[in-house]
């Protein structure tokens, strides 16, 4: 669960984030690189969806619009 509370941490308030949630992590045997990689992969994926619906970016027509 660690890993999921980071990630919806990171997304959703950056300027939050502390060490202790980095500590959280490594007490789940998450190492330094794991936590990088989770890390670059959330940001990543927040970069490009905020570019996409800054510009009105709309999915293409196989994705299920419910």
């Amino acid at each position: 669960m660690a890993m999921l509370d980071y990630a919806a941490k990171l997304t959703s308030r950056p300027s939050d984030m502390i060490e202790s949630d980095l500590i959280k992590l490594r007490d789940n045997s998450f190492n330094d690189r794991a936590i990088l990689d989770i890390n670059q992969i959330i940001s990543y994926f927040a970069y490009v969806n905020r570019v996409a619906d800054g510009l009105g970016v709309e999915l293409e027509d196989f994705w299920d619009k419910k």
